[in-house]
């Protein structure tokens, strides 16, 4: 068998790697930012909210847009748009410039998670869901890992403007390659042979690349589709507390320079990335071999929310450093229980229509993305940081009971 599927992954996790790495670069020119144009925290708030506001809003169409003209092309052209954006990010001059490119690159970056939630679903076999969607996911994870050393090493090397246009080129040559390689079926690749292809239709009665529009009535009375966007919402805005304020908060609340902020940033991206895999390994391992997919996906789900919760609430009573990353590490990183769970199920539910289903949930996740900066920098400015990591800890009910109102067991169309 030829695993060709498997590149294809490799090249997911290296898109999405891409596409972290252009939102993480922002937050860590945070500080250098701040200083030359005269923001305060509320500023890059609002700033960093604009993406997410274009982001979220580009989610359910992107996803209708990767299943009317499929993968190949949403992606190729996604990664295009947000590239040109990134780069423009480094002629911005003031909060609305900052905040008009910044939207326009969050629009960009909408229709490729979808797009890959439909790749996903036509390129692997059934009980390889999980596997694969954490190759979509350690990519994203991965951004913030290396971005923090990286950008501040390019940063201290050719100043922070310069970061932004060198990530606009390696995005147009992504675009590319996810062109030229993943076309919308696999049996139009050459590097496909027969023996991978059938395993990829395994079960299947039929492999659709009809082009036609998800059924929304039906999905707007359904329970599942509200609970998945809701849990999604939670896990969204725990995690992008961390991405857009982990670096200042590191430096604010501990003491930690610049170059030390590069380093130890990075620790709870990297526990993320060893979570996702191991759990979208085992999981689909375990449903492999006859577990229910409603305990091992809602159980997990669950499961990474409250300990996320947990660790959070204990970091904000630590004041040693470095336990206080170690307890930061754990928190973010048992979200990679929950991330994995979320998009398999995404792509469960939704079937053929995965990419209006995890479109649905990334809009949902991406709300919490823009309330996420703002309010996180009102209630550190107000009451301090302490404040605002437990209140982020306290969202974390909400997700939990969601999870039990997911069925991915039960496709929804």
């Amino acid at each position: 068998m030829s695993n060709f599927r498997w590149k294809v992954a490799w090249l997911i996790f290296i898109v999405s790697f891409v596409s972290y790495m252009d939102r993480v670069n922002l937050s860590v020119a945070t500080p250098v930012i701040m200083k030359e144009y005269g923001f305060d925290k509320i500023d890059m708030g609002l700033i960093q909210s604009f993406f997410f506001a274009g982001y979220a809003l580009m989610q359910v169409p992107g996803g209708m847009m990767a299943e009317k003209f499929g993968h190949r092309i949403t992606g190729s052209l996604a990664v295009i748009w947000w590239s040109v954006f990134t780069a423009l990010t480094a002629v911005a001059k003031g909060k609305f410039s900052f905040a008009a490119v910044r939207f326009l690159f969050g629009m960009g970056e909408g229709p490729i998670y979808p797009a890959f939630a439909i790749a996903i679903f036509r390129w692997f076999n059934k009980k390889e869901k999980g596997n694969a969607s954490s190759f979509l996911l350690n990519g994203s994870f991965l951004g913030p890992v290396i971005g923090p050393a990286l950008t501040v090493a390019l940063m201290s090397t050719v100043g922070w403007k310069m970061v932004f246009l060198i990530f606009g080129i390696v995005g147009i040559l992504m675009a590319w390659v996810w062109h030229k390689y993943v076309p919308e079926n696999p049996a139009e690749s050459p590097y496909v042979n027969e023996a991978e292809l059938a395993h990829i239709n395994e079960g299947r009665t039929d492999v659709p690349i009809v082009k036609k529009a998800a059924p929304w009535g039906k999905l707007f009375t359904s329970v599942q589709f509200w609970a998945i966007g809701v849990q999604y919402f939670i896990t969204d805005y725990i995690m992008f507390v961390f991405l857009a304020w982990l670096p200042l908060y590191l430096m604010e609340a501990h003491g930690f320079s610049l170059a030390k902020m590069g380093i130890w940033a990075a620790m709870p991206w990297l526990t993320l990335i060893i979570i996702t895999f191991s759990s979208g390994y085992f999981c689909d391992k375990a449903i492999a071999k006859g577990a229910s997919q409603y305990w091992i996906r809602t159980l997990c789900g669950s499961a990474g929310i409250i300990i996320c919760s947990l660790a959070l609430y204990i970091a904000t009573r630590t004041a040693d450093p470095m336990q206080n990353v170690m307890w930061l590490s754990l928190s973010l990183g048992s979200l990679g229980l929950t991330f994995n769970a979320s998009w398999a199920c995404a792509i469960n539910l939704g079937g053929e229509f995965a990419g209006s289903i995890s479109g649905w949930m990334n809009f949902w996740g991406n709300i919490g993305g823009v309330i996420a900066p703002t309010l996180t920098a009102w209630i550190a400015t107000s009451y301090g940081w302490d404040a605002a990591l437990i209140a982020t800890a306290l969202s974390g009910v909400v997700g939990v009971l969601a999870w039990f109102l997911v069925r991915p067991d039960k496709a929804i169309v």
